[in-house]
């Protein structure tokens, strides 16, 4: 970073809200101090990262450049535990004792390990841990924790093969242990974990592993009978786990199999219900109607298998069954506003009016998705609480002054901007709520939007509108809206959904900027509009993005027939998926459509741009947009 452009960010950070009235001197030396060190860490000059670090030491950035340091020269015991001793509470006294513990192990130094680790929740399940403890006499206390991990069929990755290996020499494995160890592993696809503990056992037990590793691999040879010709609870279990492989590969050769041979093999009842779930889990992903049938045969649920198999009920359109299914939700899962919402329209399609009409007006109440469209259904205006956060000037100065968050605000000033988040969330991870937000409106008033929505969610708070849903790059969506003729309230919904306002924003597969585009979708779009391309950085720019962004979703509505949810199914999952979910003989009604989306992060992704947008409409002070009138029935 040159001088000049060290400068202006400076100015620009004067318009925010800052840790102290002036920028004095000795602040800008440090902070050019502090990115000399970084620069000289970087080329490996640590006589010049020494010389120029030396000047830090009451810098707040202090310690993460310290901990660079050390976290390379862990040999050095005497400064590694004065740093762990300065600066306990930051996050890099964590960061660097597991660098340093690190070394201990590697160099067998157990006694410190063990007097310099901290014991916490996880530490049953730290190989490393154990294995110092059985290193300093407690052999059977680190066993017996060796054991129920070993039991889990986790593989015996690095840090676990000496304490596993002693496990296994150890009285506490039986042979029926060394089973179970085999079955959980390949049960949970773990197949090298399971080939390798196969090898551990008797030569009677290693012949029925090999069957099991055979289907395993090849579930279409269920149908071969020299497997079924023991009828144990083994074999049931076996043939069990076989279909539920076949069903990921050839689902209707599955459950013809199933159905043909499950009588003819020893199949328990809790493993025949586990087979039972898969299979109807597997036919609703396919929008199948047959799904129900199978999920309603399952009576030892969970919160998927149940939520399922309304669903399920939904897909057939048969409102005995959605009803039955919701009576079987849990007395807090009917309580939800997804389940209140079906409640009542189970309660209107079987003819019971005004019970139903009693439900959707106590659910009209609710601002979310199923509120709006209870709202709509009973003619009731939509309910947008809208309630600030109220945090007093003096307090949101000293919480900006705390250690925590001024080096926050430090490495956000300096455009490290990844450092600054890791900092932020560790400096509100074990904050009340009532400080959660107050912390949401400094990093409001920081104009750090994403990281503001995130920590008022945090604190469980839901009704500063402002907060959640800024208005922001107004300019740029109101000429995208008008070029592609979209509501720009849904244009707002889509890019609060997608990127939660961030135009630096990046997805895990490559999605970029405020309407999360992929480089390629965004490289036809230049194509389309006859417009040069100069990098994938472009869409990082506001005013491209959105333009981008709306262009590809009015062009998602053409092809979809102008149907908001559909087109935004297609926008989320892609639009060849949105297009096999199309219903195939008939109109479907929207919101059953929406309900029975086979992706769970698409069917919330579409019900909450629907929401936003209807909240963002309030925020542009318009009111013409209704979920009923985007709602229209989904047709083939």
């Amino acid at each position: 970073m040159n001088l000049n452009y060290f400068k202006i960010v400076v100015w620009m950070c004067s318009l925010l809200l800052l840790p102290s009235v002036a920028l004095s001197d000795k602040l800008n030396d440090q902070r050019q101090a502090f990115l000399q060190a970084v620069k000289y860490l970087s080329e490996k000059n640590e006589a010049g990262f020494l010389e120029v670090s030396a000047s830090l030491t009451d810098y707040s950035l202090y310690p993460y450049v310290k901990y660079q340091w050390l976290k390379d020269h862990t040999d050095q015991t005497d400064q590694v535990l004065t740093f762990l001793s300065t600066y306990k509470n930051t996050r890099y006294a964590g960061l660097l004792r597991s660098k340093w513990l690190d070394y201990l192990a590697e160099h067998e130094r157990w006694d410190d390990f063990i007097k310099h680790y901290e014991v916490n929740e996880s530490s049953a399940d730290d190989c490393q841990y154990q294995w110092a403890q059985y290193q300093t006499g407690k052999q059977q206390q680190a066993l017996a924790e060796a054991k129920h991990l070993w039991l889990s069929g986790r593989a015996a990755e690095k840090l676990c093969q000496r304490l596993f290996s002693a496990l296994q020499n150890s009285s506490l494995i039986t042979p029926d242990l060394f089973w179970q160890r085999f079955e959980t592993a390949i049960e949970g696809n773990n197949t090298e974990t399971a080939r390798a503990t196969s090898l551990l056992l008797k030569e009677s037990a290693r012949k029925n592993a090999e069957d099991w590793l055979q289907l395993h691999q090849k579930p279409e040879l269920v149908e071969d009978s020299r497997f079924w010709q023991e009828k144990t609870a083994q074999t049931g279990r076996l043939f069990a786990h076989a279909i539920k492989r076949l069903a990921n590969a050839n689902l209707e050769k599955a459950l013809a199999v199933w159905d043909g041979k499950k009588s003819d093999v020893a199949v328990d009842g809790q493993t025949a219900q586990a087979v039972e779930r898969k299979l109807g889990l597997a036919l609703l992903g396919k929008k199948d109607n047959r799904a129900y049938g199978h999920l309603n045969k399952v009576t030892q649920t969970d919160e998927e298998a149940r939520a399922a198999k309304v669903r399920a009920a939904l897909l057939e359109q048969n409102w005995q069954h959605v009803n039955s299914a919701l009576t079987d939700l849990t007395l807090d899962e009917q309580q939800e506003p997804k389940w209140q919402y079906w409640q009542a329209r189970g309660l209107q399609e079987i003819g019971k009016k005004q019970e139903s009409n009693k439900v959707y007006t106590e659910l009209a109440k609710d601002r979310s998705y199923y509120g709006f469209l209870a709202a709509d259904t009973v003619n009731m205006p939509y309910q947008i609480i809208d309630q600030s956060v109220k945090v007093q000037e003096d307090e949101l100065k000293q919480f900006a002054e705390h250690p925590d968050f001024n080096a926050c605000y430090e490495f956000k000033l300096l455009n490290l901007d990844l450092e600054a988040r890791r900092q932020w969330q560790f400096a509100i991870k074990n904050l009340p709520k009532e400080k959660l937000l107050t912390a949401a409106k400094l990093a409001q008033q920081w104009q750090w939007d994403q990281i503001a929505i995130t920590t008022l969610v945090k604190a469980d708070y839901w009704d500063d509108m402002a907060l959640r849903f800024p208005v922001l790059y107004l300019t740029e969506v109101q000429t995208s809206a008008d070029k592609h003729g979209l509501d720009p309230a849904l244009l707002f919904g889509l890019m609060r959904q997608e990127s939660m306002l961030d135009k630096n924003a990046v997805s895990s597969v490559g999605a970029k900027g405020l309407m999360q585009l992929m480089p390629e979708t965004a490289r036809t779009v230049a194509r389309t509009l006859l417009e040069p391309w100069q990098s994938d950085n472009d869409l990082f720019k506001p005013e491209l993005n959105i333009n981008y962004g709306g262009y590809y979703f009015k062009d998602l509505l053409t092809r979809f027939g102008g149907h908001v949810a559909v087109a935004g199914a297609a926008y989320n999952a892609g639009p060849n998926r949105a297009k096999k979910w199309l219903p195939i003989t008939s109109p479907v009604p929207a919101d059953i459509w929406i309900e029975t989306i086979p992706f769970k992060e698409t069917r919330k992704y579409v019900s909450t741009v629907l929401s936003y947008a209807i909240i963002y409409q309030q925020r542009l002070k318009k009111g013409s947009l209704k979920l009923k009138n985007l709602l229209r029935d989904v047709t083939p």
